[in-house]
C-alpha cells in the first residue's frame, strides 16, 4: 500500500517541477492565463458565491437550517436518504453553484446533522452549476442564443435530481441521527411546531452573538472563495502551458479517435478536452464550435461539461471535504453519472422545449465578447440567485407538505 502512494507522490512532485520549468519558459503566457483566471473568479465566481456562503453560515448559526430540515425531512429522507437539511443545501447550491453544496455539507457534518454516507449522497447531487452562468455566460455569451437556456437549465437540474435518486443506494442503511429525533419538548402533531422547537434548540446550542456569527461567516467564506480563486487561476495556467507545449493537441487527437469509434462527431473534441479541465473553457469551445455541427449536439456537449464540472471544480470539492471523512470516490461516480445523463436529457427534451425559430442574442458578425462583457452585473447575479433560492425552497416545502399529509405514517419513519 505504501509503495503506490510513494510512486504517486513522486509523480506529483515531478509534474509540479515540470510545470515550474514551463512557467519559466513561457512567462508572458503564464501571466496572461493568470489574469484570465482571476477575471473569471472576480467577475463570475465571487459575486455568485460569496453572498450565499455568508448567508448560509448565518442561517446555520441561527438554526434556520434545523427549522427547514424538520419541514423537509418527509421529502428528502424517503427519496434521497438524506436529512431534511439537505433540501436547504440543494436550494442554495442551485442558486449559487459549486462548491457551495460541498461547503454546506461539510458544515452539516461538523454539527453532526449528517453521517459520512449521507454527506456523500448529498454532495453527489448538490454539486451543480448556477443558472446565472448557464444563462448569462453559456447561452448568451458563448452560444449567442437565448433559446437554449431553458433546455440547458432543465437538463442540468433534472439530471442532478436523478443522480440524487440513484445515489440513495450508496452506503448502508443507518439510523436517524440525534438531531433528527423529536425535540425535548415532546413530539407534536404539528410539524411546524417541531420545526420551531428544533430551531430554538439549535440556536441555544450555538450560543454565538450576531457579531460573532457575522465575523465567522465572513472570514470562513473569504477563506473558501480565495481557495476557489486560486484553483481557478492554477488550472487556467496549467491549460495554457499544455497548449503552448502541444500536449493538449495529443489529447485532442486521442479524443477525436475515441469519438470516431463511438460514432460521434470528432469536431467536438476541443470542447470535451477543455471541459475535462475547466468548465468555462469547455463551454466556450462548445459554443464556438463549427456551424456545421447541429445545435443539439453542441448544447449536449455543453451540458456534459457543466455536469462534469472540470478538474478545477473537483479540486475545489476535495479541498472543502479534506477535513471530513467523506470520500472522493462517490463524488467522482456521481459526476460521471451526471455528465452521462445530462446530454441524453438534452436530446430527449429537444423536440419538446426547443422551437424551430432560434433567438440569437447577437448577430452572426458580432465578435465573441470576453468574460467581462457578457457577465451580468453583481446586482443581477444577487437578485437572480435569491429568486432561485426562494423558488426552489418553496417548491421543496410544498412537496414535503403534500407528502407528509398524503402519507403521514411513512414520512415519520
Amino acid at each position: 500500500m505504501n509503495v503506490p502512494k510513494r510512486i504517486m507522490q513522486l509523480l506529483v512532485i515531478l509534474a509540479l517541477l515540470f510545470f515550474c520549468v514551463l512557467m519559466a519558459l513561457y512567462p508572458s503566457e503564464t501571466w496572461h492565463a493568470s489574469v484570465r483566471g482571476l477575471s473569471i473568479w472576480w467577475d463570475v465566481l465571487f459575486p455568485s458565491l460569496f453572498p450565499f456562503l455568508v448567508l448560509s453560515e448565518l442561517l446555520l448559526g441561527f438554526g434556520i437550517v434545523h427549522f427547514l430540515g424538520t419541514l423537509l425531512n418527509p421529502l428528502m429522507r424517503p427519496i434521497f436518504r438524506v436529512p431534511g437539511s439537505g433540501g436547504f443545501v440543494f436550494a442554495v447550491s442551485c442558486a449559487s453553484g459549486y462548491p457551495t453544496g460541498a461547503k454546506l455539507t461539510a458544515q452539516l457534518w461538523e454539527q453532526k446533522l449528517v453521517t459520512r454516507e449521507e454527506g456523500e449522497r448529498l454532495v453527489a447531487f448538490t454539486t451543480s452549476s448556477d443558472p446565472i452562468f448557464m444563462i448569462g455566460a453559456v447561452s448568451v455569451g458563448f452560444f449567442h442564443n437565448t433559446s437554449i437556456a431553458p433546455i440547458l437549465v432543465a437538463s442540468h437540474y433534472l439530471a442532478a435530481i436523478l443522480v440524487g435518486v440513484l445515489m440513495r443506494f450508496h452506503g448502508r442503511p443507518t439510523a436517524a441521527l440525534p438531531s433528527e429525533s423529536p425535540p425535548a419538548h415532546g413530539l407534536h402533531r404539528n410539524r411546524f411546531l417541531n420545526a420551531i422547537y428544533a430551531m430554538h434548540e439549535a440556536r441555544q446550542a450555538d450560543g454565538r452573538t450576531l457579531g460573532e456569527l457575522l465575523r465567522h461567516a465572513i472570514s470562513s467564506s473569504l477563506r473558501l472563495i480565495i481557495i476557489v480563486g486560486g484553483l481557478v487561476v492554477f488550472f487556467s495556467v496549467i491549460m495554457e502551458l499544455l497548449v503552448q507545449t502541444g500536449w493538449l493537441g495529443i489529447l485532442y487527437t486521442l479524443t477525436e479517435q475515441g469519438l470516431q469509434l463511438a460514432g460521434l462527431l470528432p469536431s467536438l473534441s476541443h470542447s470535451l478536452v477543455g471541459g475535462l479541465f475547466e468548465v468555462t473553457l469547455g463551454a466556450k469551445e462548445a459554443g464556438t464550435a463549427s456551424t456545421s455541427i447541429p445545435l443539439v449536439f453542441k448544447v449536449a456537449t455543453a451540458a456534459f461539461v457543466l455536469s462534469w464540472g472540470g478538474l478545477s471544480v473537483h479540486a475545489q470539492i476535495m479541498s472543502v471535504l479534506s477535513n471530513t471523512p467523506m470520500r472522493y470516490g462517490p463524488f467522482l461516480l456521481a459526476r460521471t453519472i451526471h455528465a452521462a445523463v445530462a446530454p441524453l436529457l438534452v436530446i430527449l427534451l429537444w423536440p419538446l422545449i426547443m422551437s424551430k425559430s432560434a433567438s440569437p442574442a447577437f448577430s452572426e458578425n458580432t465578435l465573441v465578447p470576453s468574460i467581462s462583457t457578457h457577465t451580468p452585473g453583481w446586482n443581477v447575479i444577487g437578485i437572480t440567485g435569491i429568486k432561485v433560492f426562494v423558488g426552489m425552497l418553496a417548491i421543496l416545502l410544498c412537496l414535503a407538505w403534500i407528502r407528509s399529509y398524503l402519507m403521514p405514517k411513512r414520512s415519520e419513519k
